[in-house]
């Protein structure tokens, strides 16, 4: 705990990271107390006033539908937060726990699973998630296991890579001369000294899938209407962007405003914990 402290601090003092975490809090706050300061009912449709322009009762203007922008702009993150919040880390676990093993033990296996995470990382990054999304379903049951399923292979290579350092040291090859068994060594001694590579690793997942869950809303395959979604909101109102260009660039600001204070808490992070983060993220 005195560790974790330490670092916020120390991230705190660096720009980006100071900067970064403002941005993350305020995007996390706000989805928390939205629902109790959002001016108007989400679902609630005027037709006397659609498309119009930002007032002072509708700070944001409204979308094709009359529905209040900002309304919808506040609540838009709230889903997208909490599915690709549980998602996060279940990805970094699973695919952290076999990376760090595949580097232990090597041999057949390790190459087998290689070319499979090389064979997957050359496809289109959507393309998987769409076809098992419109097989199974677009709710948040599905979703959720799906990003952290597609997500999560990344990570097996910058764990094993990171392992791979680690079990050249002497104290791995005398914690097999003991006789400790694998997962022994890797709870024990790899994934302690792997930590904050996957840390680092899980900011930089984090955001890409914040990207691909709202693709996926954009592309009509991740939240329904009429609930509130950024990628969803984008694609509903950039066929009036001539008309109405707020409806459009309200959610853009808040998703990339969100993606931007993710990556610069993950630079921040990186270089906190002494990290070259090109190496600890992997598209």
């Amino acid at each position: 705990m005195n560790r974790t402290f330490a670092i916020l601090r120390a991230m705190a003092h660096r720009p980006s990271g100071a900067i970064g975490l403002a941005l993350v809090l305020s995007h996390l706050v706000l989805a928390l107390i939205s629902p109790w300061i959002v001016p108007f009912d989400y679902k609630e449709m005027n037709a006397l006033q659609t498309l119009t322009g930002p007032s002072s009762e509708h700070w944001l203007g409204t979308d094709h539908l009359g529905r209040d922008v900002l309304t919808r702009v506040l609540l838009g993150g709230r889903e997208a937060l909490v599915i690709t919040g549980i998602a996060t880390p279940i990805a970094l676990l699973w695919g952290g726990l076999l990376g760090v093993y595949l580097g232990l033990r090597g041999g057949w296996a390790d190459e087998i699973t290689l070319r499979l995470v090389d064979a997957f990382l050359a496809l289109p990054g959507i393309l998987p998630l769409l076809v098992l999304i419109t097989v199974f379903g677009s709710g948040g049951e599905v979703l959720m296991p799906t990003l952290a399923f597609f997500f999560g292979i990344p990570v097996i290579r910058v764990a094993r890579a990171a392992a791979h350092e680690v079990v050249a040291r002497d104290f791995i090859a005398a914690a097999r001369a003991r006789g400790h068994r694998p997962m022994d060594i890797v709870r024990r001694e790899l994934l302690p000294n792997v930590t904050d590579v996957l840390l680092v690793e899980g900011a930089m997942r984090w955001s890409w899938m914040l990207l691909g869950f709202s693709a996926l809303s954009f592309l009509g395959f991740g939240v329904a209407p009429p609930r509130p979604d950024w990628g969803l909101m984008v694609s509903d109102a950039r066929v009036y962007m001539s008309l109405a260009p707020w409806g459009v660039i309200a959610p853009v600001v808040a998703l990339s405003s969100l993606i931007i204070g993710i990556n610069l808490t993950a630079d921040a992070l990186a270089k906190t914990l002494g990290l070259d983060q090109s190496r600890a993220a992997v598209v």
